[in-house]
């Protein structure tokens, strides 16, 4: 059986590498569906992108992210990248019947939309020395409490520093961690009934 994904873009908008991640899992039979929180914008640099969220508010963005969910079935999974981890993150823990969560570069604390549910597996995967993750907000604090609490979450880090390092169109991609990261994604997909 094939996983159905909602796939939430980073600060930097709906990128072309973010569309070719979700492309890959496509090619792999998945349903992937990229909703543009961001209403067609995209930003060459991350303090563009965070600009326009700030200025749109943080509040307004996910909940774009969550009305985007809404004409879904229940049993997807939600996977978002850095920003988009956010109404991935919310619908994987408060969304009933969420198939599973996949966030990249960023994990808030479970306590923020309640708590972990029972048997639902997810994925943090981010790089151990990338400054937005391990460093600025407690985002590896929140994976490692949340991978203790829940034998269902899994932390994946990476060597290096790179934030976004998934995304093929910009300049902090790392192939060879964006090859394991995909292909621990489809195992995840995979494995979810």
């Amino acid at each position: 059986m094939m996983a159905e994904v909602v796939m939430y873009h980073h600060a930097q908008g709906l990128t072309d590498g973010v569309k070719a991640f979700a492309d890959e899992l496509r090619q792999a039979g998945h349903t992937v569906h990229t909703p543009d929180l961001y209403e067609g914008n995209t930003y060459a640099t991350l303090d563009e992108g965070m600009d326009y969220a700030r200025a749109t508010g943080f509040g307004a963005i996910a909940e774009r992210g969550v009305a985007a969910a809404q004409s879904l079935p229940e049993n997807v999974v939600y996977a978002g990248f850095s920003l988009g981890v956010v109404p991935a993150q919310q619908l994987t823990q408060t969304r009933a019947g969420a198939a599973g969560g996949l966030f990249y570069y960023s994990c808030l604390p479970a306590e923020e939309f309640g708590s972990w549910p029972d048997g639902v597996p997810a994925q943090v995967h981010a790089m151990e020395e990338d400054p937005f993750f391990a460093e600025e907000g407690g985002d590896i604090d929140a994976a490692r409490a949340l991978t203790a609490a829940a034998d269902t979450v899994e932390l994946f880090l990476y060597p290096g520093k790179e934030h976004l390092f998934a995304d093929s169109s910009l300049p902090g991609y790392d192939e060879g961690a964006a090859k394991l990261l995909l292909q621990r994604t489809l195992d995840f997909l995979a494995a979810i009934r």
